[in-house]
């Protein structure tokens, strides 16, 4: 990296090695890429990716929060110039780097948003006609990310509500808030 032109060329750098950190080979474009910026060749640049990687993630693994947190993560014999660089770029990248690590985890599909609308529902059978109040609840969800450098992918889902199941939903959704109420104040 002490061959790296500019201070942009680090900072590209470092968001790549963040992007692919879990990956034991970086894409070869990537690598390439970087090997032409630091004009070194392609074997120096994907070690050079996976140790600014694994820097990456033991900074967020140890919870630094702060430049002095941030440069007691590196060897005392460190380059001076070169640490103080880095700290400087993963101070201002952290938070964005942990949010990206704990939305990118394994989970369930996430709710995004939700909007809902009164209809009224009419149904004719030969005995007499009915108008029944429903609930349209449209939902907001977005999926897992399936690869790295891919955005989560969002979906729409609309669910029709009885006033008896939307009664029956209101009761449980309360049910949840008091338990997780009561977990928080432990």
């Amino acid at each position: 990296m002490l061959q790296a032109s500019s201070k942009d060329l680090v900072v590209r750098l470092c968001d790549q090695a963040f992007l692919y950190r879990d990956l034991i080979h970086p894409p070869a474009e990537v690598v390439h890429k970087i090997a032409e910026g630091l004009t070194a060749n392609d074997g120096e640049a994907s070690k050079l990716l996976r140790s600014l990687g694994n820097l990456i993630r033991n900074v967020l693994y140890i919870g630094c929060t702060d430049a002095t947190s941030v440069q007691a993560v590196f060897p005392g014999d460190f380059h001076k110039n070169l640490k103080d660089l880095l700290t400087s770029i993963f101070t201002k990248k952290l938070t964005t780097w942990r949010n990206r690590s704990v939305n990118s985890q394994i989970s369930l599909p996430r709710l995004v948003d939700f909007d809902w609308r009164v209809d009224i529902k009419t149904s004719s059978d030969t005995l007499a006609r009915m108008s029944v109040p429903t609930c349209v609840l449209q939902l907001k969800v977005q999926e897992n990310a399936t690869r790295v450098d891919d955005a989560p992918e969002t979906s729409t889902m609309n669910v029709e509500l009885s006033k008896e199941t939307l009664d029956t939903m209101l009761d449980g959704l309360g049910k949840i808030r008091d338990q997780l109420s009561s977990v928080a104040q432990k």
